[in-house]
C-alpha cells in the first residue's frame, strides 16, 4: 500500500499535520515510537503546566487569608497533584487519538526509520510513500558534566512518578529550568537555580530576566547567574566557578539538568540513505530537506524554535506545500510565555535587538500598580511593554497574570504592522488586564 504521506512523530507538530492531511483527503499514516502527544503533551508543556496550576492553588490557600478567606490546616498532597496531571495529559492524548481516526490517519506504534526518499521501515515492516514529514521532536540535552548521572531531567519530574525532595539544584534558567523552579519553590520545596549565563531567560529582553530574579528572591529561590558548573556530587552536591573565577560547591537533595533540549534524531535515517543533518535535520525556510520528497518540521529541524504551536504551524504550511496551496500560516512572528508566576510573555524585536542593530525606537510601557485587576489578583510587580519604531508596533512584552493569554493581542499588532494610533482606537473593556495594553498605547 502506498500513501500520499508519511509522519514520523506524533507530537504537536506530526498530529497536527497528520489531521490537516487527512482532512484534505490525503491517505496518511503517522508513525509514533511513544505515546501520541510526544513531548509537549506526555513530558513538556502540558504535564508542566499541570503541576503549575496545582502550585498556584496551593499558594492561593496558604494566603487566603489575604481575601478573607480562611482555609486552616492545608496542606499538599504530591500524589494526588501527579494523578491530577496524568488524568490531564490521558484525556488530551486521547482527544488527540480520536481526532486522528475520525481524519482516517493511520496511525503505527514503533521506530520508524527512513530508509530511502519514499520508503520508511518501521516493526519490520516497509512503507512506502510519495511524501515524508519529519516531526521526531527532541530530547534532553545533557551537558558533559563530571557526575552528571547524579542528576534528574525534566523528563523524570514530569512524565515518571518522581516525588519531591526537601531542597532541589536546578542547572539551567532558561524557560524549563525557571517554570519547573517556580512550581517546586510553590509546593515549599527549597529551590536553587545556577545559570552560565549573567541573567535568568537569556534567549530573551535582559530585563525580563532581571525581573524574573527579583520574582524569585522575593520567593526565597537562590539565583545564581554567571556561573559554570564543574561537577555533581553523588550526595547532589554541585561544584562550580562563580563570575569573579572562585569555586563554589553547594548542596541539595536533588539535582535536575534543565539545559535545554536537541533534536531527536538518532539513527533516523538508515546509513544507506543520505540526508543533510547538523545540530538537527537541515532545510530551507519551508522545511524542504536535501531530498525533496522530505520535509521536517519542529525540535527536529535544525536552528528551529522550539515551541510546540511553531511546529503545528509548520505542519500544516507542508500540507499546504504538498496540496499546491500557498502556507497558511506567517512563520516570521512568533510568540513565546514563560508560565511562572506572574507569567511572562514576549513577540517581536526587543529592546536588547534594537539597541545592537541602532535602530531608533520608543518603548511604551505601563505598569501593574497602576491596573486594577492586577491589584485585585495581588500580583507582583509587572508591566506591558509595547515597542515601536517610527510609531509601527515591532514587538511586545507582558510580565503579567495571565500574559500568556494577552499576548495574542500584540501578535496580531505585530504581525499586522499596527501603528500605535490604531490599536490605541480599540476600546479593552473594564476593569482587566487586558486594558494595561490599551493604557500603554494611549497618547
Amino acid at each position: 500500500m502506498r500513501y500520499d504521506v508519511m509522519i514520523i512523530g506524533g507530537g504537536p507538530g506530526g498530529y497536527t499535520a497528520a489531521n490537516k492531511a487527512g482532512r484534505n483527503g490525503l491517505k496518511t499514516i503517522l508513525f509514533e515510537k511513544d505515546q501520541i502527544g510526544g513531548t509537549c503533551l506526555n513530558r513538556g508543556c502540558i504535564p508542566m503546566k499541570a503541576l503549575i496550576q496545582s502550585a498556584h492553588v496551593y499558594k492561593d490557600a496558604k494566603q487566603g487569608e489575604m481575601f478573607g478567606v480562611l482555609a486552616e490546616n492545608t496542606s499538599l498532597d504530591y500524589g494526588k497533584v501527579k494523578e491530577r496531571r496524568d488524568s490531564v495529559v490521558s484525556t488530551l492524548r486521547g482527544g488527540i487519538e480520536k481526532s486522528l481516526k475520525a481524519n482516517k490517519v493511520e496511525t503505527v506504534k514503533g521506530f520508524a526509520q527512513i530508509i530511502d526518499k519514499d520508503k520508511i521501515s518501521c516493526n519490520g515492516e516497509i512503507y512506502e510513500g510519495d511524501h515524508i514529514i519529519i516531526a521526531a521532536g527532541s530530547i534532553p540535552a545533557i551537558p558533559p558534566i563530571e557526575g552528571r548521572e547524579f542528576a534528574i531531567t525534566s523528563d523524570d519530574v514530569l512524565e515518571k512518578d518522581h516525588q519531591l525532595k526537601d531542597s532541589i539544584i536546578i542547572i539551567g534558567g532558561g524557560v524549563i529550568g525557571c517554570e519547573i523552579a517556580d512550581a517546586f519553590s510553590g509546593f515549599g520545596v527549597k529551590v536553587t537555580v545556577i545559570e552560565m549565563a549573567d541573567r535568568l531567560l537569556p534567549t530573551l529582553d535582559r530585563e525580563l530576566g532581571t525581573r524574573l530574579a527579583m520574582f524569585f528572591r522575593k520567593k526565597g529561590i537562590d539565583v545564581i547567574c554567571s556561573a559554570a558548573v564543574k561537577k555533581i556530587g553523588e550526595d547532589h552536591s554541585v561544584t562550580y566557578t562563580d563570575k569573579k573565577g572562585e569555586e563554589q560547591t553547594v548542596t541539595a537533595d536533588e539535582v535536575l539538568i534543565a539545559t535545554g533540549r536537541r533534536a531527536n534524531i538518532a539513527s533516523l535515517v538508515s546509513e544507506d540513505f543520505s540526508l543533510e543533518t547538523g545540530r538537527g535535520i537541515v532545510s530551507d525556510e519551508n522545511g524542504r530537506t536535501n531530498v525533496d520528497s522530505i520535509y521536517v518540521i519542529g525540535d527536529a529541524r535544525q536552528g528551529n524554535i522550539q515551541l510546540a504551536h511553531v511546529a503545528e504551524a509548520q505542519g500544516e504550511n507542508i500540507i499546504d506545500l504538498i496540496l499546491g496551496r500557498q502556507p497558511s500560516h506567517d512563520m516570521s512572528v512568533i510568540p513565546s510565555g514563560v508560565y511562572t508566576d506572574p507569567e511572562i510573555a514576549s513577540v517581536g524585536i526587543g529592546e536588547d535587538e534594537l539597541k545592537e542593530k541602532g535602530i531608533a525606537y520608543q518603548a511604551r510601557k505601563y505598569l501593574t500598580g497602576a491596573n486594577g485587576k492586577c491589584l485585585i489578583e495581588n500580583s507582583d510587580s509587572g508591566f506591558v511593554k509595547i515597542i515601536t519604531v517610527d510609531d509601527v508596533i515591532v514587538g511586545g512584552q507582558i510580565i503579567t497574570p495571565h500574559a500568556t493569554e494577552l499576548i495574542g493581542e500584540l501578535t496580531v499588532a505585530v504581525q499586522k504592522k499596527l501603528k500605535v494610533s490604531e490599536l490605541s482606537e480599540v476600546v479593552h473593556p473594564h476593569p482587566t488586564i487586558s486594558e494595561m495594553i490599551w493604557d500603554a498605547v494611549k497618547e
